[in-house]
Order: C-alpha cells, then structure tokens, then sequence
C-alpha cells in the first residue's frame, strides 16, 4: 500500500527511501514485530476465553507436557495478522509471487485453523483426516505450482551445479506441489515444544530473504551462478514480515509458552517457505537450511514404518524431539540444541549458493 502510493507519487522526498528493496524489507520486519507485540497480549486473552481449557495434551507423550494443559492454541493468527499487515503495507501487491505465496499462506492456514478448532472443540488430538487435509493442501499448493510456473519455468536446479540440470516439464506441477506440502507438514510435526519450530522459522526465512534478494539480482545471480528470477526480490518483505511476525510471537511463546502456535501458524509458514524455496529455484537447498524439519518429519514416517512392519519403534517417540526427552533431556535444553542445528544448517545452506 505504502509502496503503491509513494509510486504514485514518484517518491517524493523522503517516499523515495521506499523505493529500496532493502528499506522495505527491515521496515516489514519491524512493523510485523511491534505490531506482534502489541496485539499479543490481547489476542491470548481473547484465546483463553474462547477456548476454555485450551489445546488437549497428549496423554501419551512426556508426563511433563501434562502441566501445559489450558494453554491456548491458534497462536498463529497472531503471527499471521501481523505479517500480512505487514506485507500489505510495504511490498509490491503487483508481484505474481507474492500472490502466489499469499494463496498457500491464507490456505494452509485456514486447514490448520479448522483442524486446531476440530480439537479445541472435541478436547481431542485427533483433528481432521488425514486424507482429507492433504488432498485440499495439494490442491491449493497446485494452484499456486501454476501460477509460479507461468512465470518462472519447469527447470531443476541443484547446489554445486551452475545451471539448469534437468527440465521437469509438466513433472514439475506435482513436484512444486510435493515441495509446498511436504514442508507445511515438516514443520507442523516440529512444532510439538515451546519455540522449537518458531526460531528455526526465523532462522530459515533470514537465509531465504538473502536467497531471494540474490536472485533476483542478474548481476549477483550471474556471480553466483544461481537462476536468476525476476522479481523474486520482493519476496525479501515476505521473509521479513514472518522474521518480524515470529519473533513477536516467540516472545510470548517461549518457554513456559502462553500460547501455542497450532496448525493455524505451522502449516501456513511451512508451505510458505516452500513456495518461496520453488519461486527462488531453491528446493533441493531447502532441503539444507530446513534440515531441521526435515529430520522430524522422516523421524514420523521411520516409526510408522517400521511399527507397522516389526512391531518395534526405532525411537522412544516421534518426533524425534519427544525421543530426546524420553532420554531424559530438559525440554529447553532439546529447543535450544536443535536452534543451533538449524543456525548451522542455515549457513550450510547459504555456502551452496558461492560453492556453484
């Protein structure tokens, strides 16, 4: 909004600093984060008086989960709100990019929001099927696969490889789609600790708003030899607007957490990301900087697997942050150890991008 009007007056005075990718993106940042702060403590209460006794704990997990009971979940519109304010305010709204992230931001949240209130209302952890959440999350990821590709290709990029590897053509639908979904439920099964998902969310977006900015640079794309994707730089707001928006909610989210982030928030910043990794080119780094999500999502598919199988369980429990705390670790000792993974896993991903 900001950006559209400061257009239509050929910026203007100190309009003109708009003009800059970089001024917009640390202003998203700040506006999601003071705005996060300032409806949080509000929003909370508003949460714990529609919902009463909160999110249901899992009666089977760690005995110390139980004491978290009557804390409230759809802590995600928080973060939500704020950054779409956020992104309103300062990014380009012309951008097909960011529409197309905004289509599985606004519908991965509104699965997960319906699947928080199935539980809230039921007292159970049980929420919607299966089945049918994934088949609506490809749907809306197919949506937005189509719109990215009529701009930006079916082409197959890898790290340490300069240039297109393979063309995916209409393979690359499903492949997009795959991406998008797969990462909005990788990071929905982290978010099972206080902050455990929302720091590496953080952490991750630092790394794509670098991604994003460079390639749409030709001349920084060109040096690295990265894909160079037109536009892809308005997305450093996006990326912005969710550090600003997840760091105003880690702070009342960290432990003991006062809110839960739910479905509502996991699921849509997850498939975010992944929209952001395929318009970037950037799907198998993705795989790099969120490792961490990654990890806990096949930690899930290992012990179904294998259970169903033998009968036995390769982990205590899954995730594999619950393991570590049937292994007798702290629960913020887990949180902060697997921060540091995903720092580490961030910057590995980001030396890719020189190592072309």
């Amino acid at each position: 909004m900001l950006y559209w009007l400061a257009q239509q007056l050929d910026f203007p005075g100190v309009l003109n600093l708009v003009r800059y990718l970089s001024f917009r993106a640390g202003a998203a940042i700040a506006t999601a984060l003071l705005l996060g702060l300032l409806i949080g403590p509000r929003f909370i209460l508003w949460l714990r008086l529609r919902q009463g006794k909160g999110q249901p704990i899992r009666t089977d997990g760690p005995q110390t989960h139980l004491a978290k009971r009557g804390t409230p979940t759809m802590g995600g519109l928080m973060i939500l709100t704020s950054m779409l304010v956020s992104v309103l305010l300062w990014m380009d709204l012309s951008s097909l990019y960011l529409w197309a992230c905004l289509c599985v931001t606004m519908g991965f949240g509104a699965i997960g929001f319906l699947d928080d209130y199935d539980k809230v209302t039921k007292a159970s952890t049980a929420g919607l099927s299966g089945r049918l959440r994934l088949g609506v999350e490809f749907l809306i990821a197919g949506i937005a696969a189509i719109l990215i590709v009529h701009q930006n290709g079916t082409a197959l990029y890898i790290p340490f490889w300069n240039g297109p590897v393979i063309d995916l053509g209409p393979f690359y639908y499903l492949f997009a789609a795959f991406v998008i979904v797969a990462f909005g439920n990788a990071v929905n099964l982290t978010d099972g600790l206080d902050g455990l998902a929302t720091m590496p969310v953080v952490i991750a977006c630092m790394a794509f708003t670098a991604i994003v900015y460079l390639a749409g640079r030709a001349d920084f794309a060109e040096y690295l030899g990265i894909p160079h994707v037109p536009g892809a730089g308005n997305l450093a707001i996006l990326t912005g607007a969710i550090i600003g928006a997840g760091l105003a909610f880690l702070w009342f989210n960290a432990p003991p957490a006062a809110v839960f982030m739910g479905d509502t928030g996991s699921l849509a910043l997850g498939g975010t990301i992944g929209v952001i990794a395929v318009v970037s080119h950037h799907e198998i780094v993705l795989g790099v900087i969120g490792g961490l999500f990654v990890v806990e999502a096949l930690s899930v598919i290992i012990q179904v697997f294998f259970y169903k199988r033998t009968g036995k369980r390769v982990f205590r429990m899954a995730p594999i942050h619950h393991h570590f705390e049937q292994l007798g670790w702290p629960e913020t000792t887990v949180v902060v150890r697997f921060w540091i993974i995903s720092f580490a896993l961030a910057l590995a991903g980001l030396a890719t991008l020189k190592l072309r």
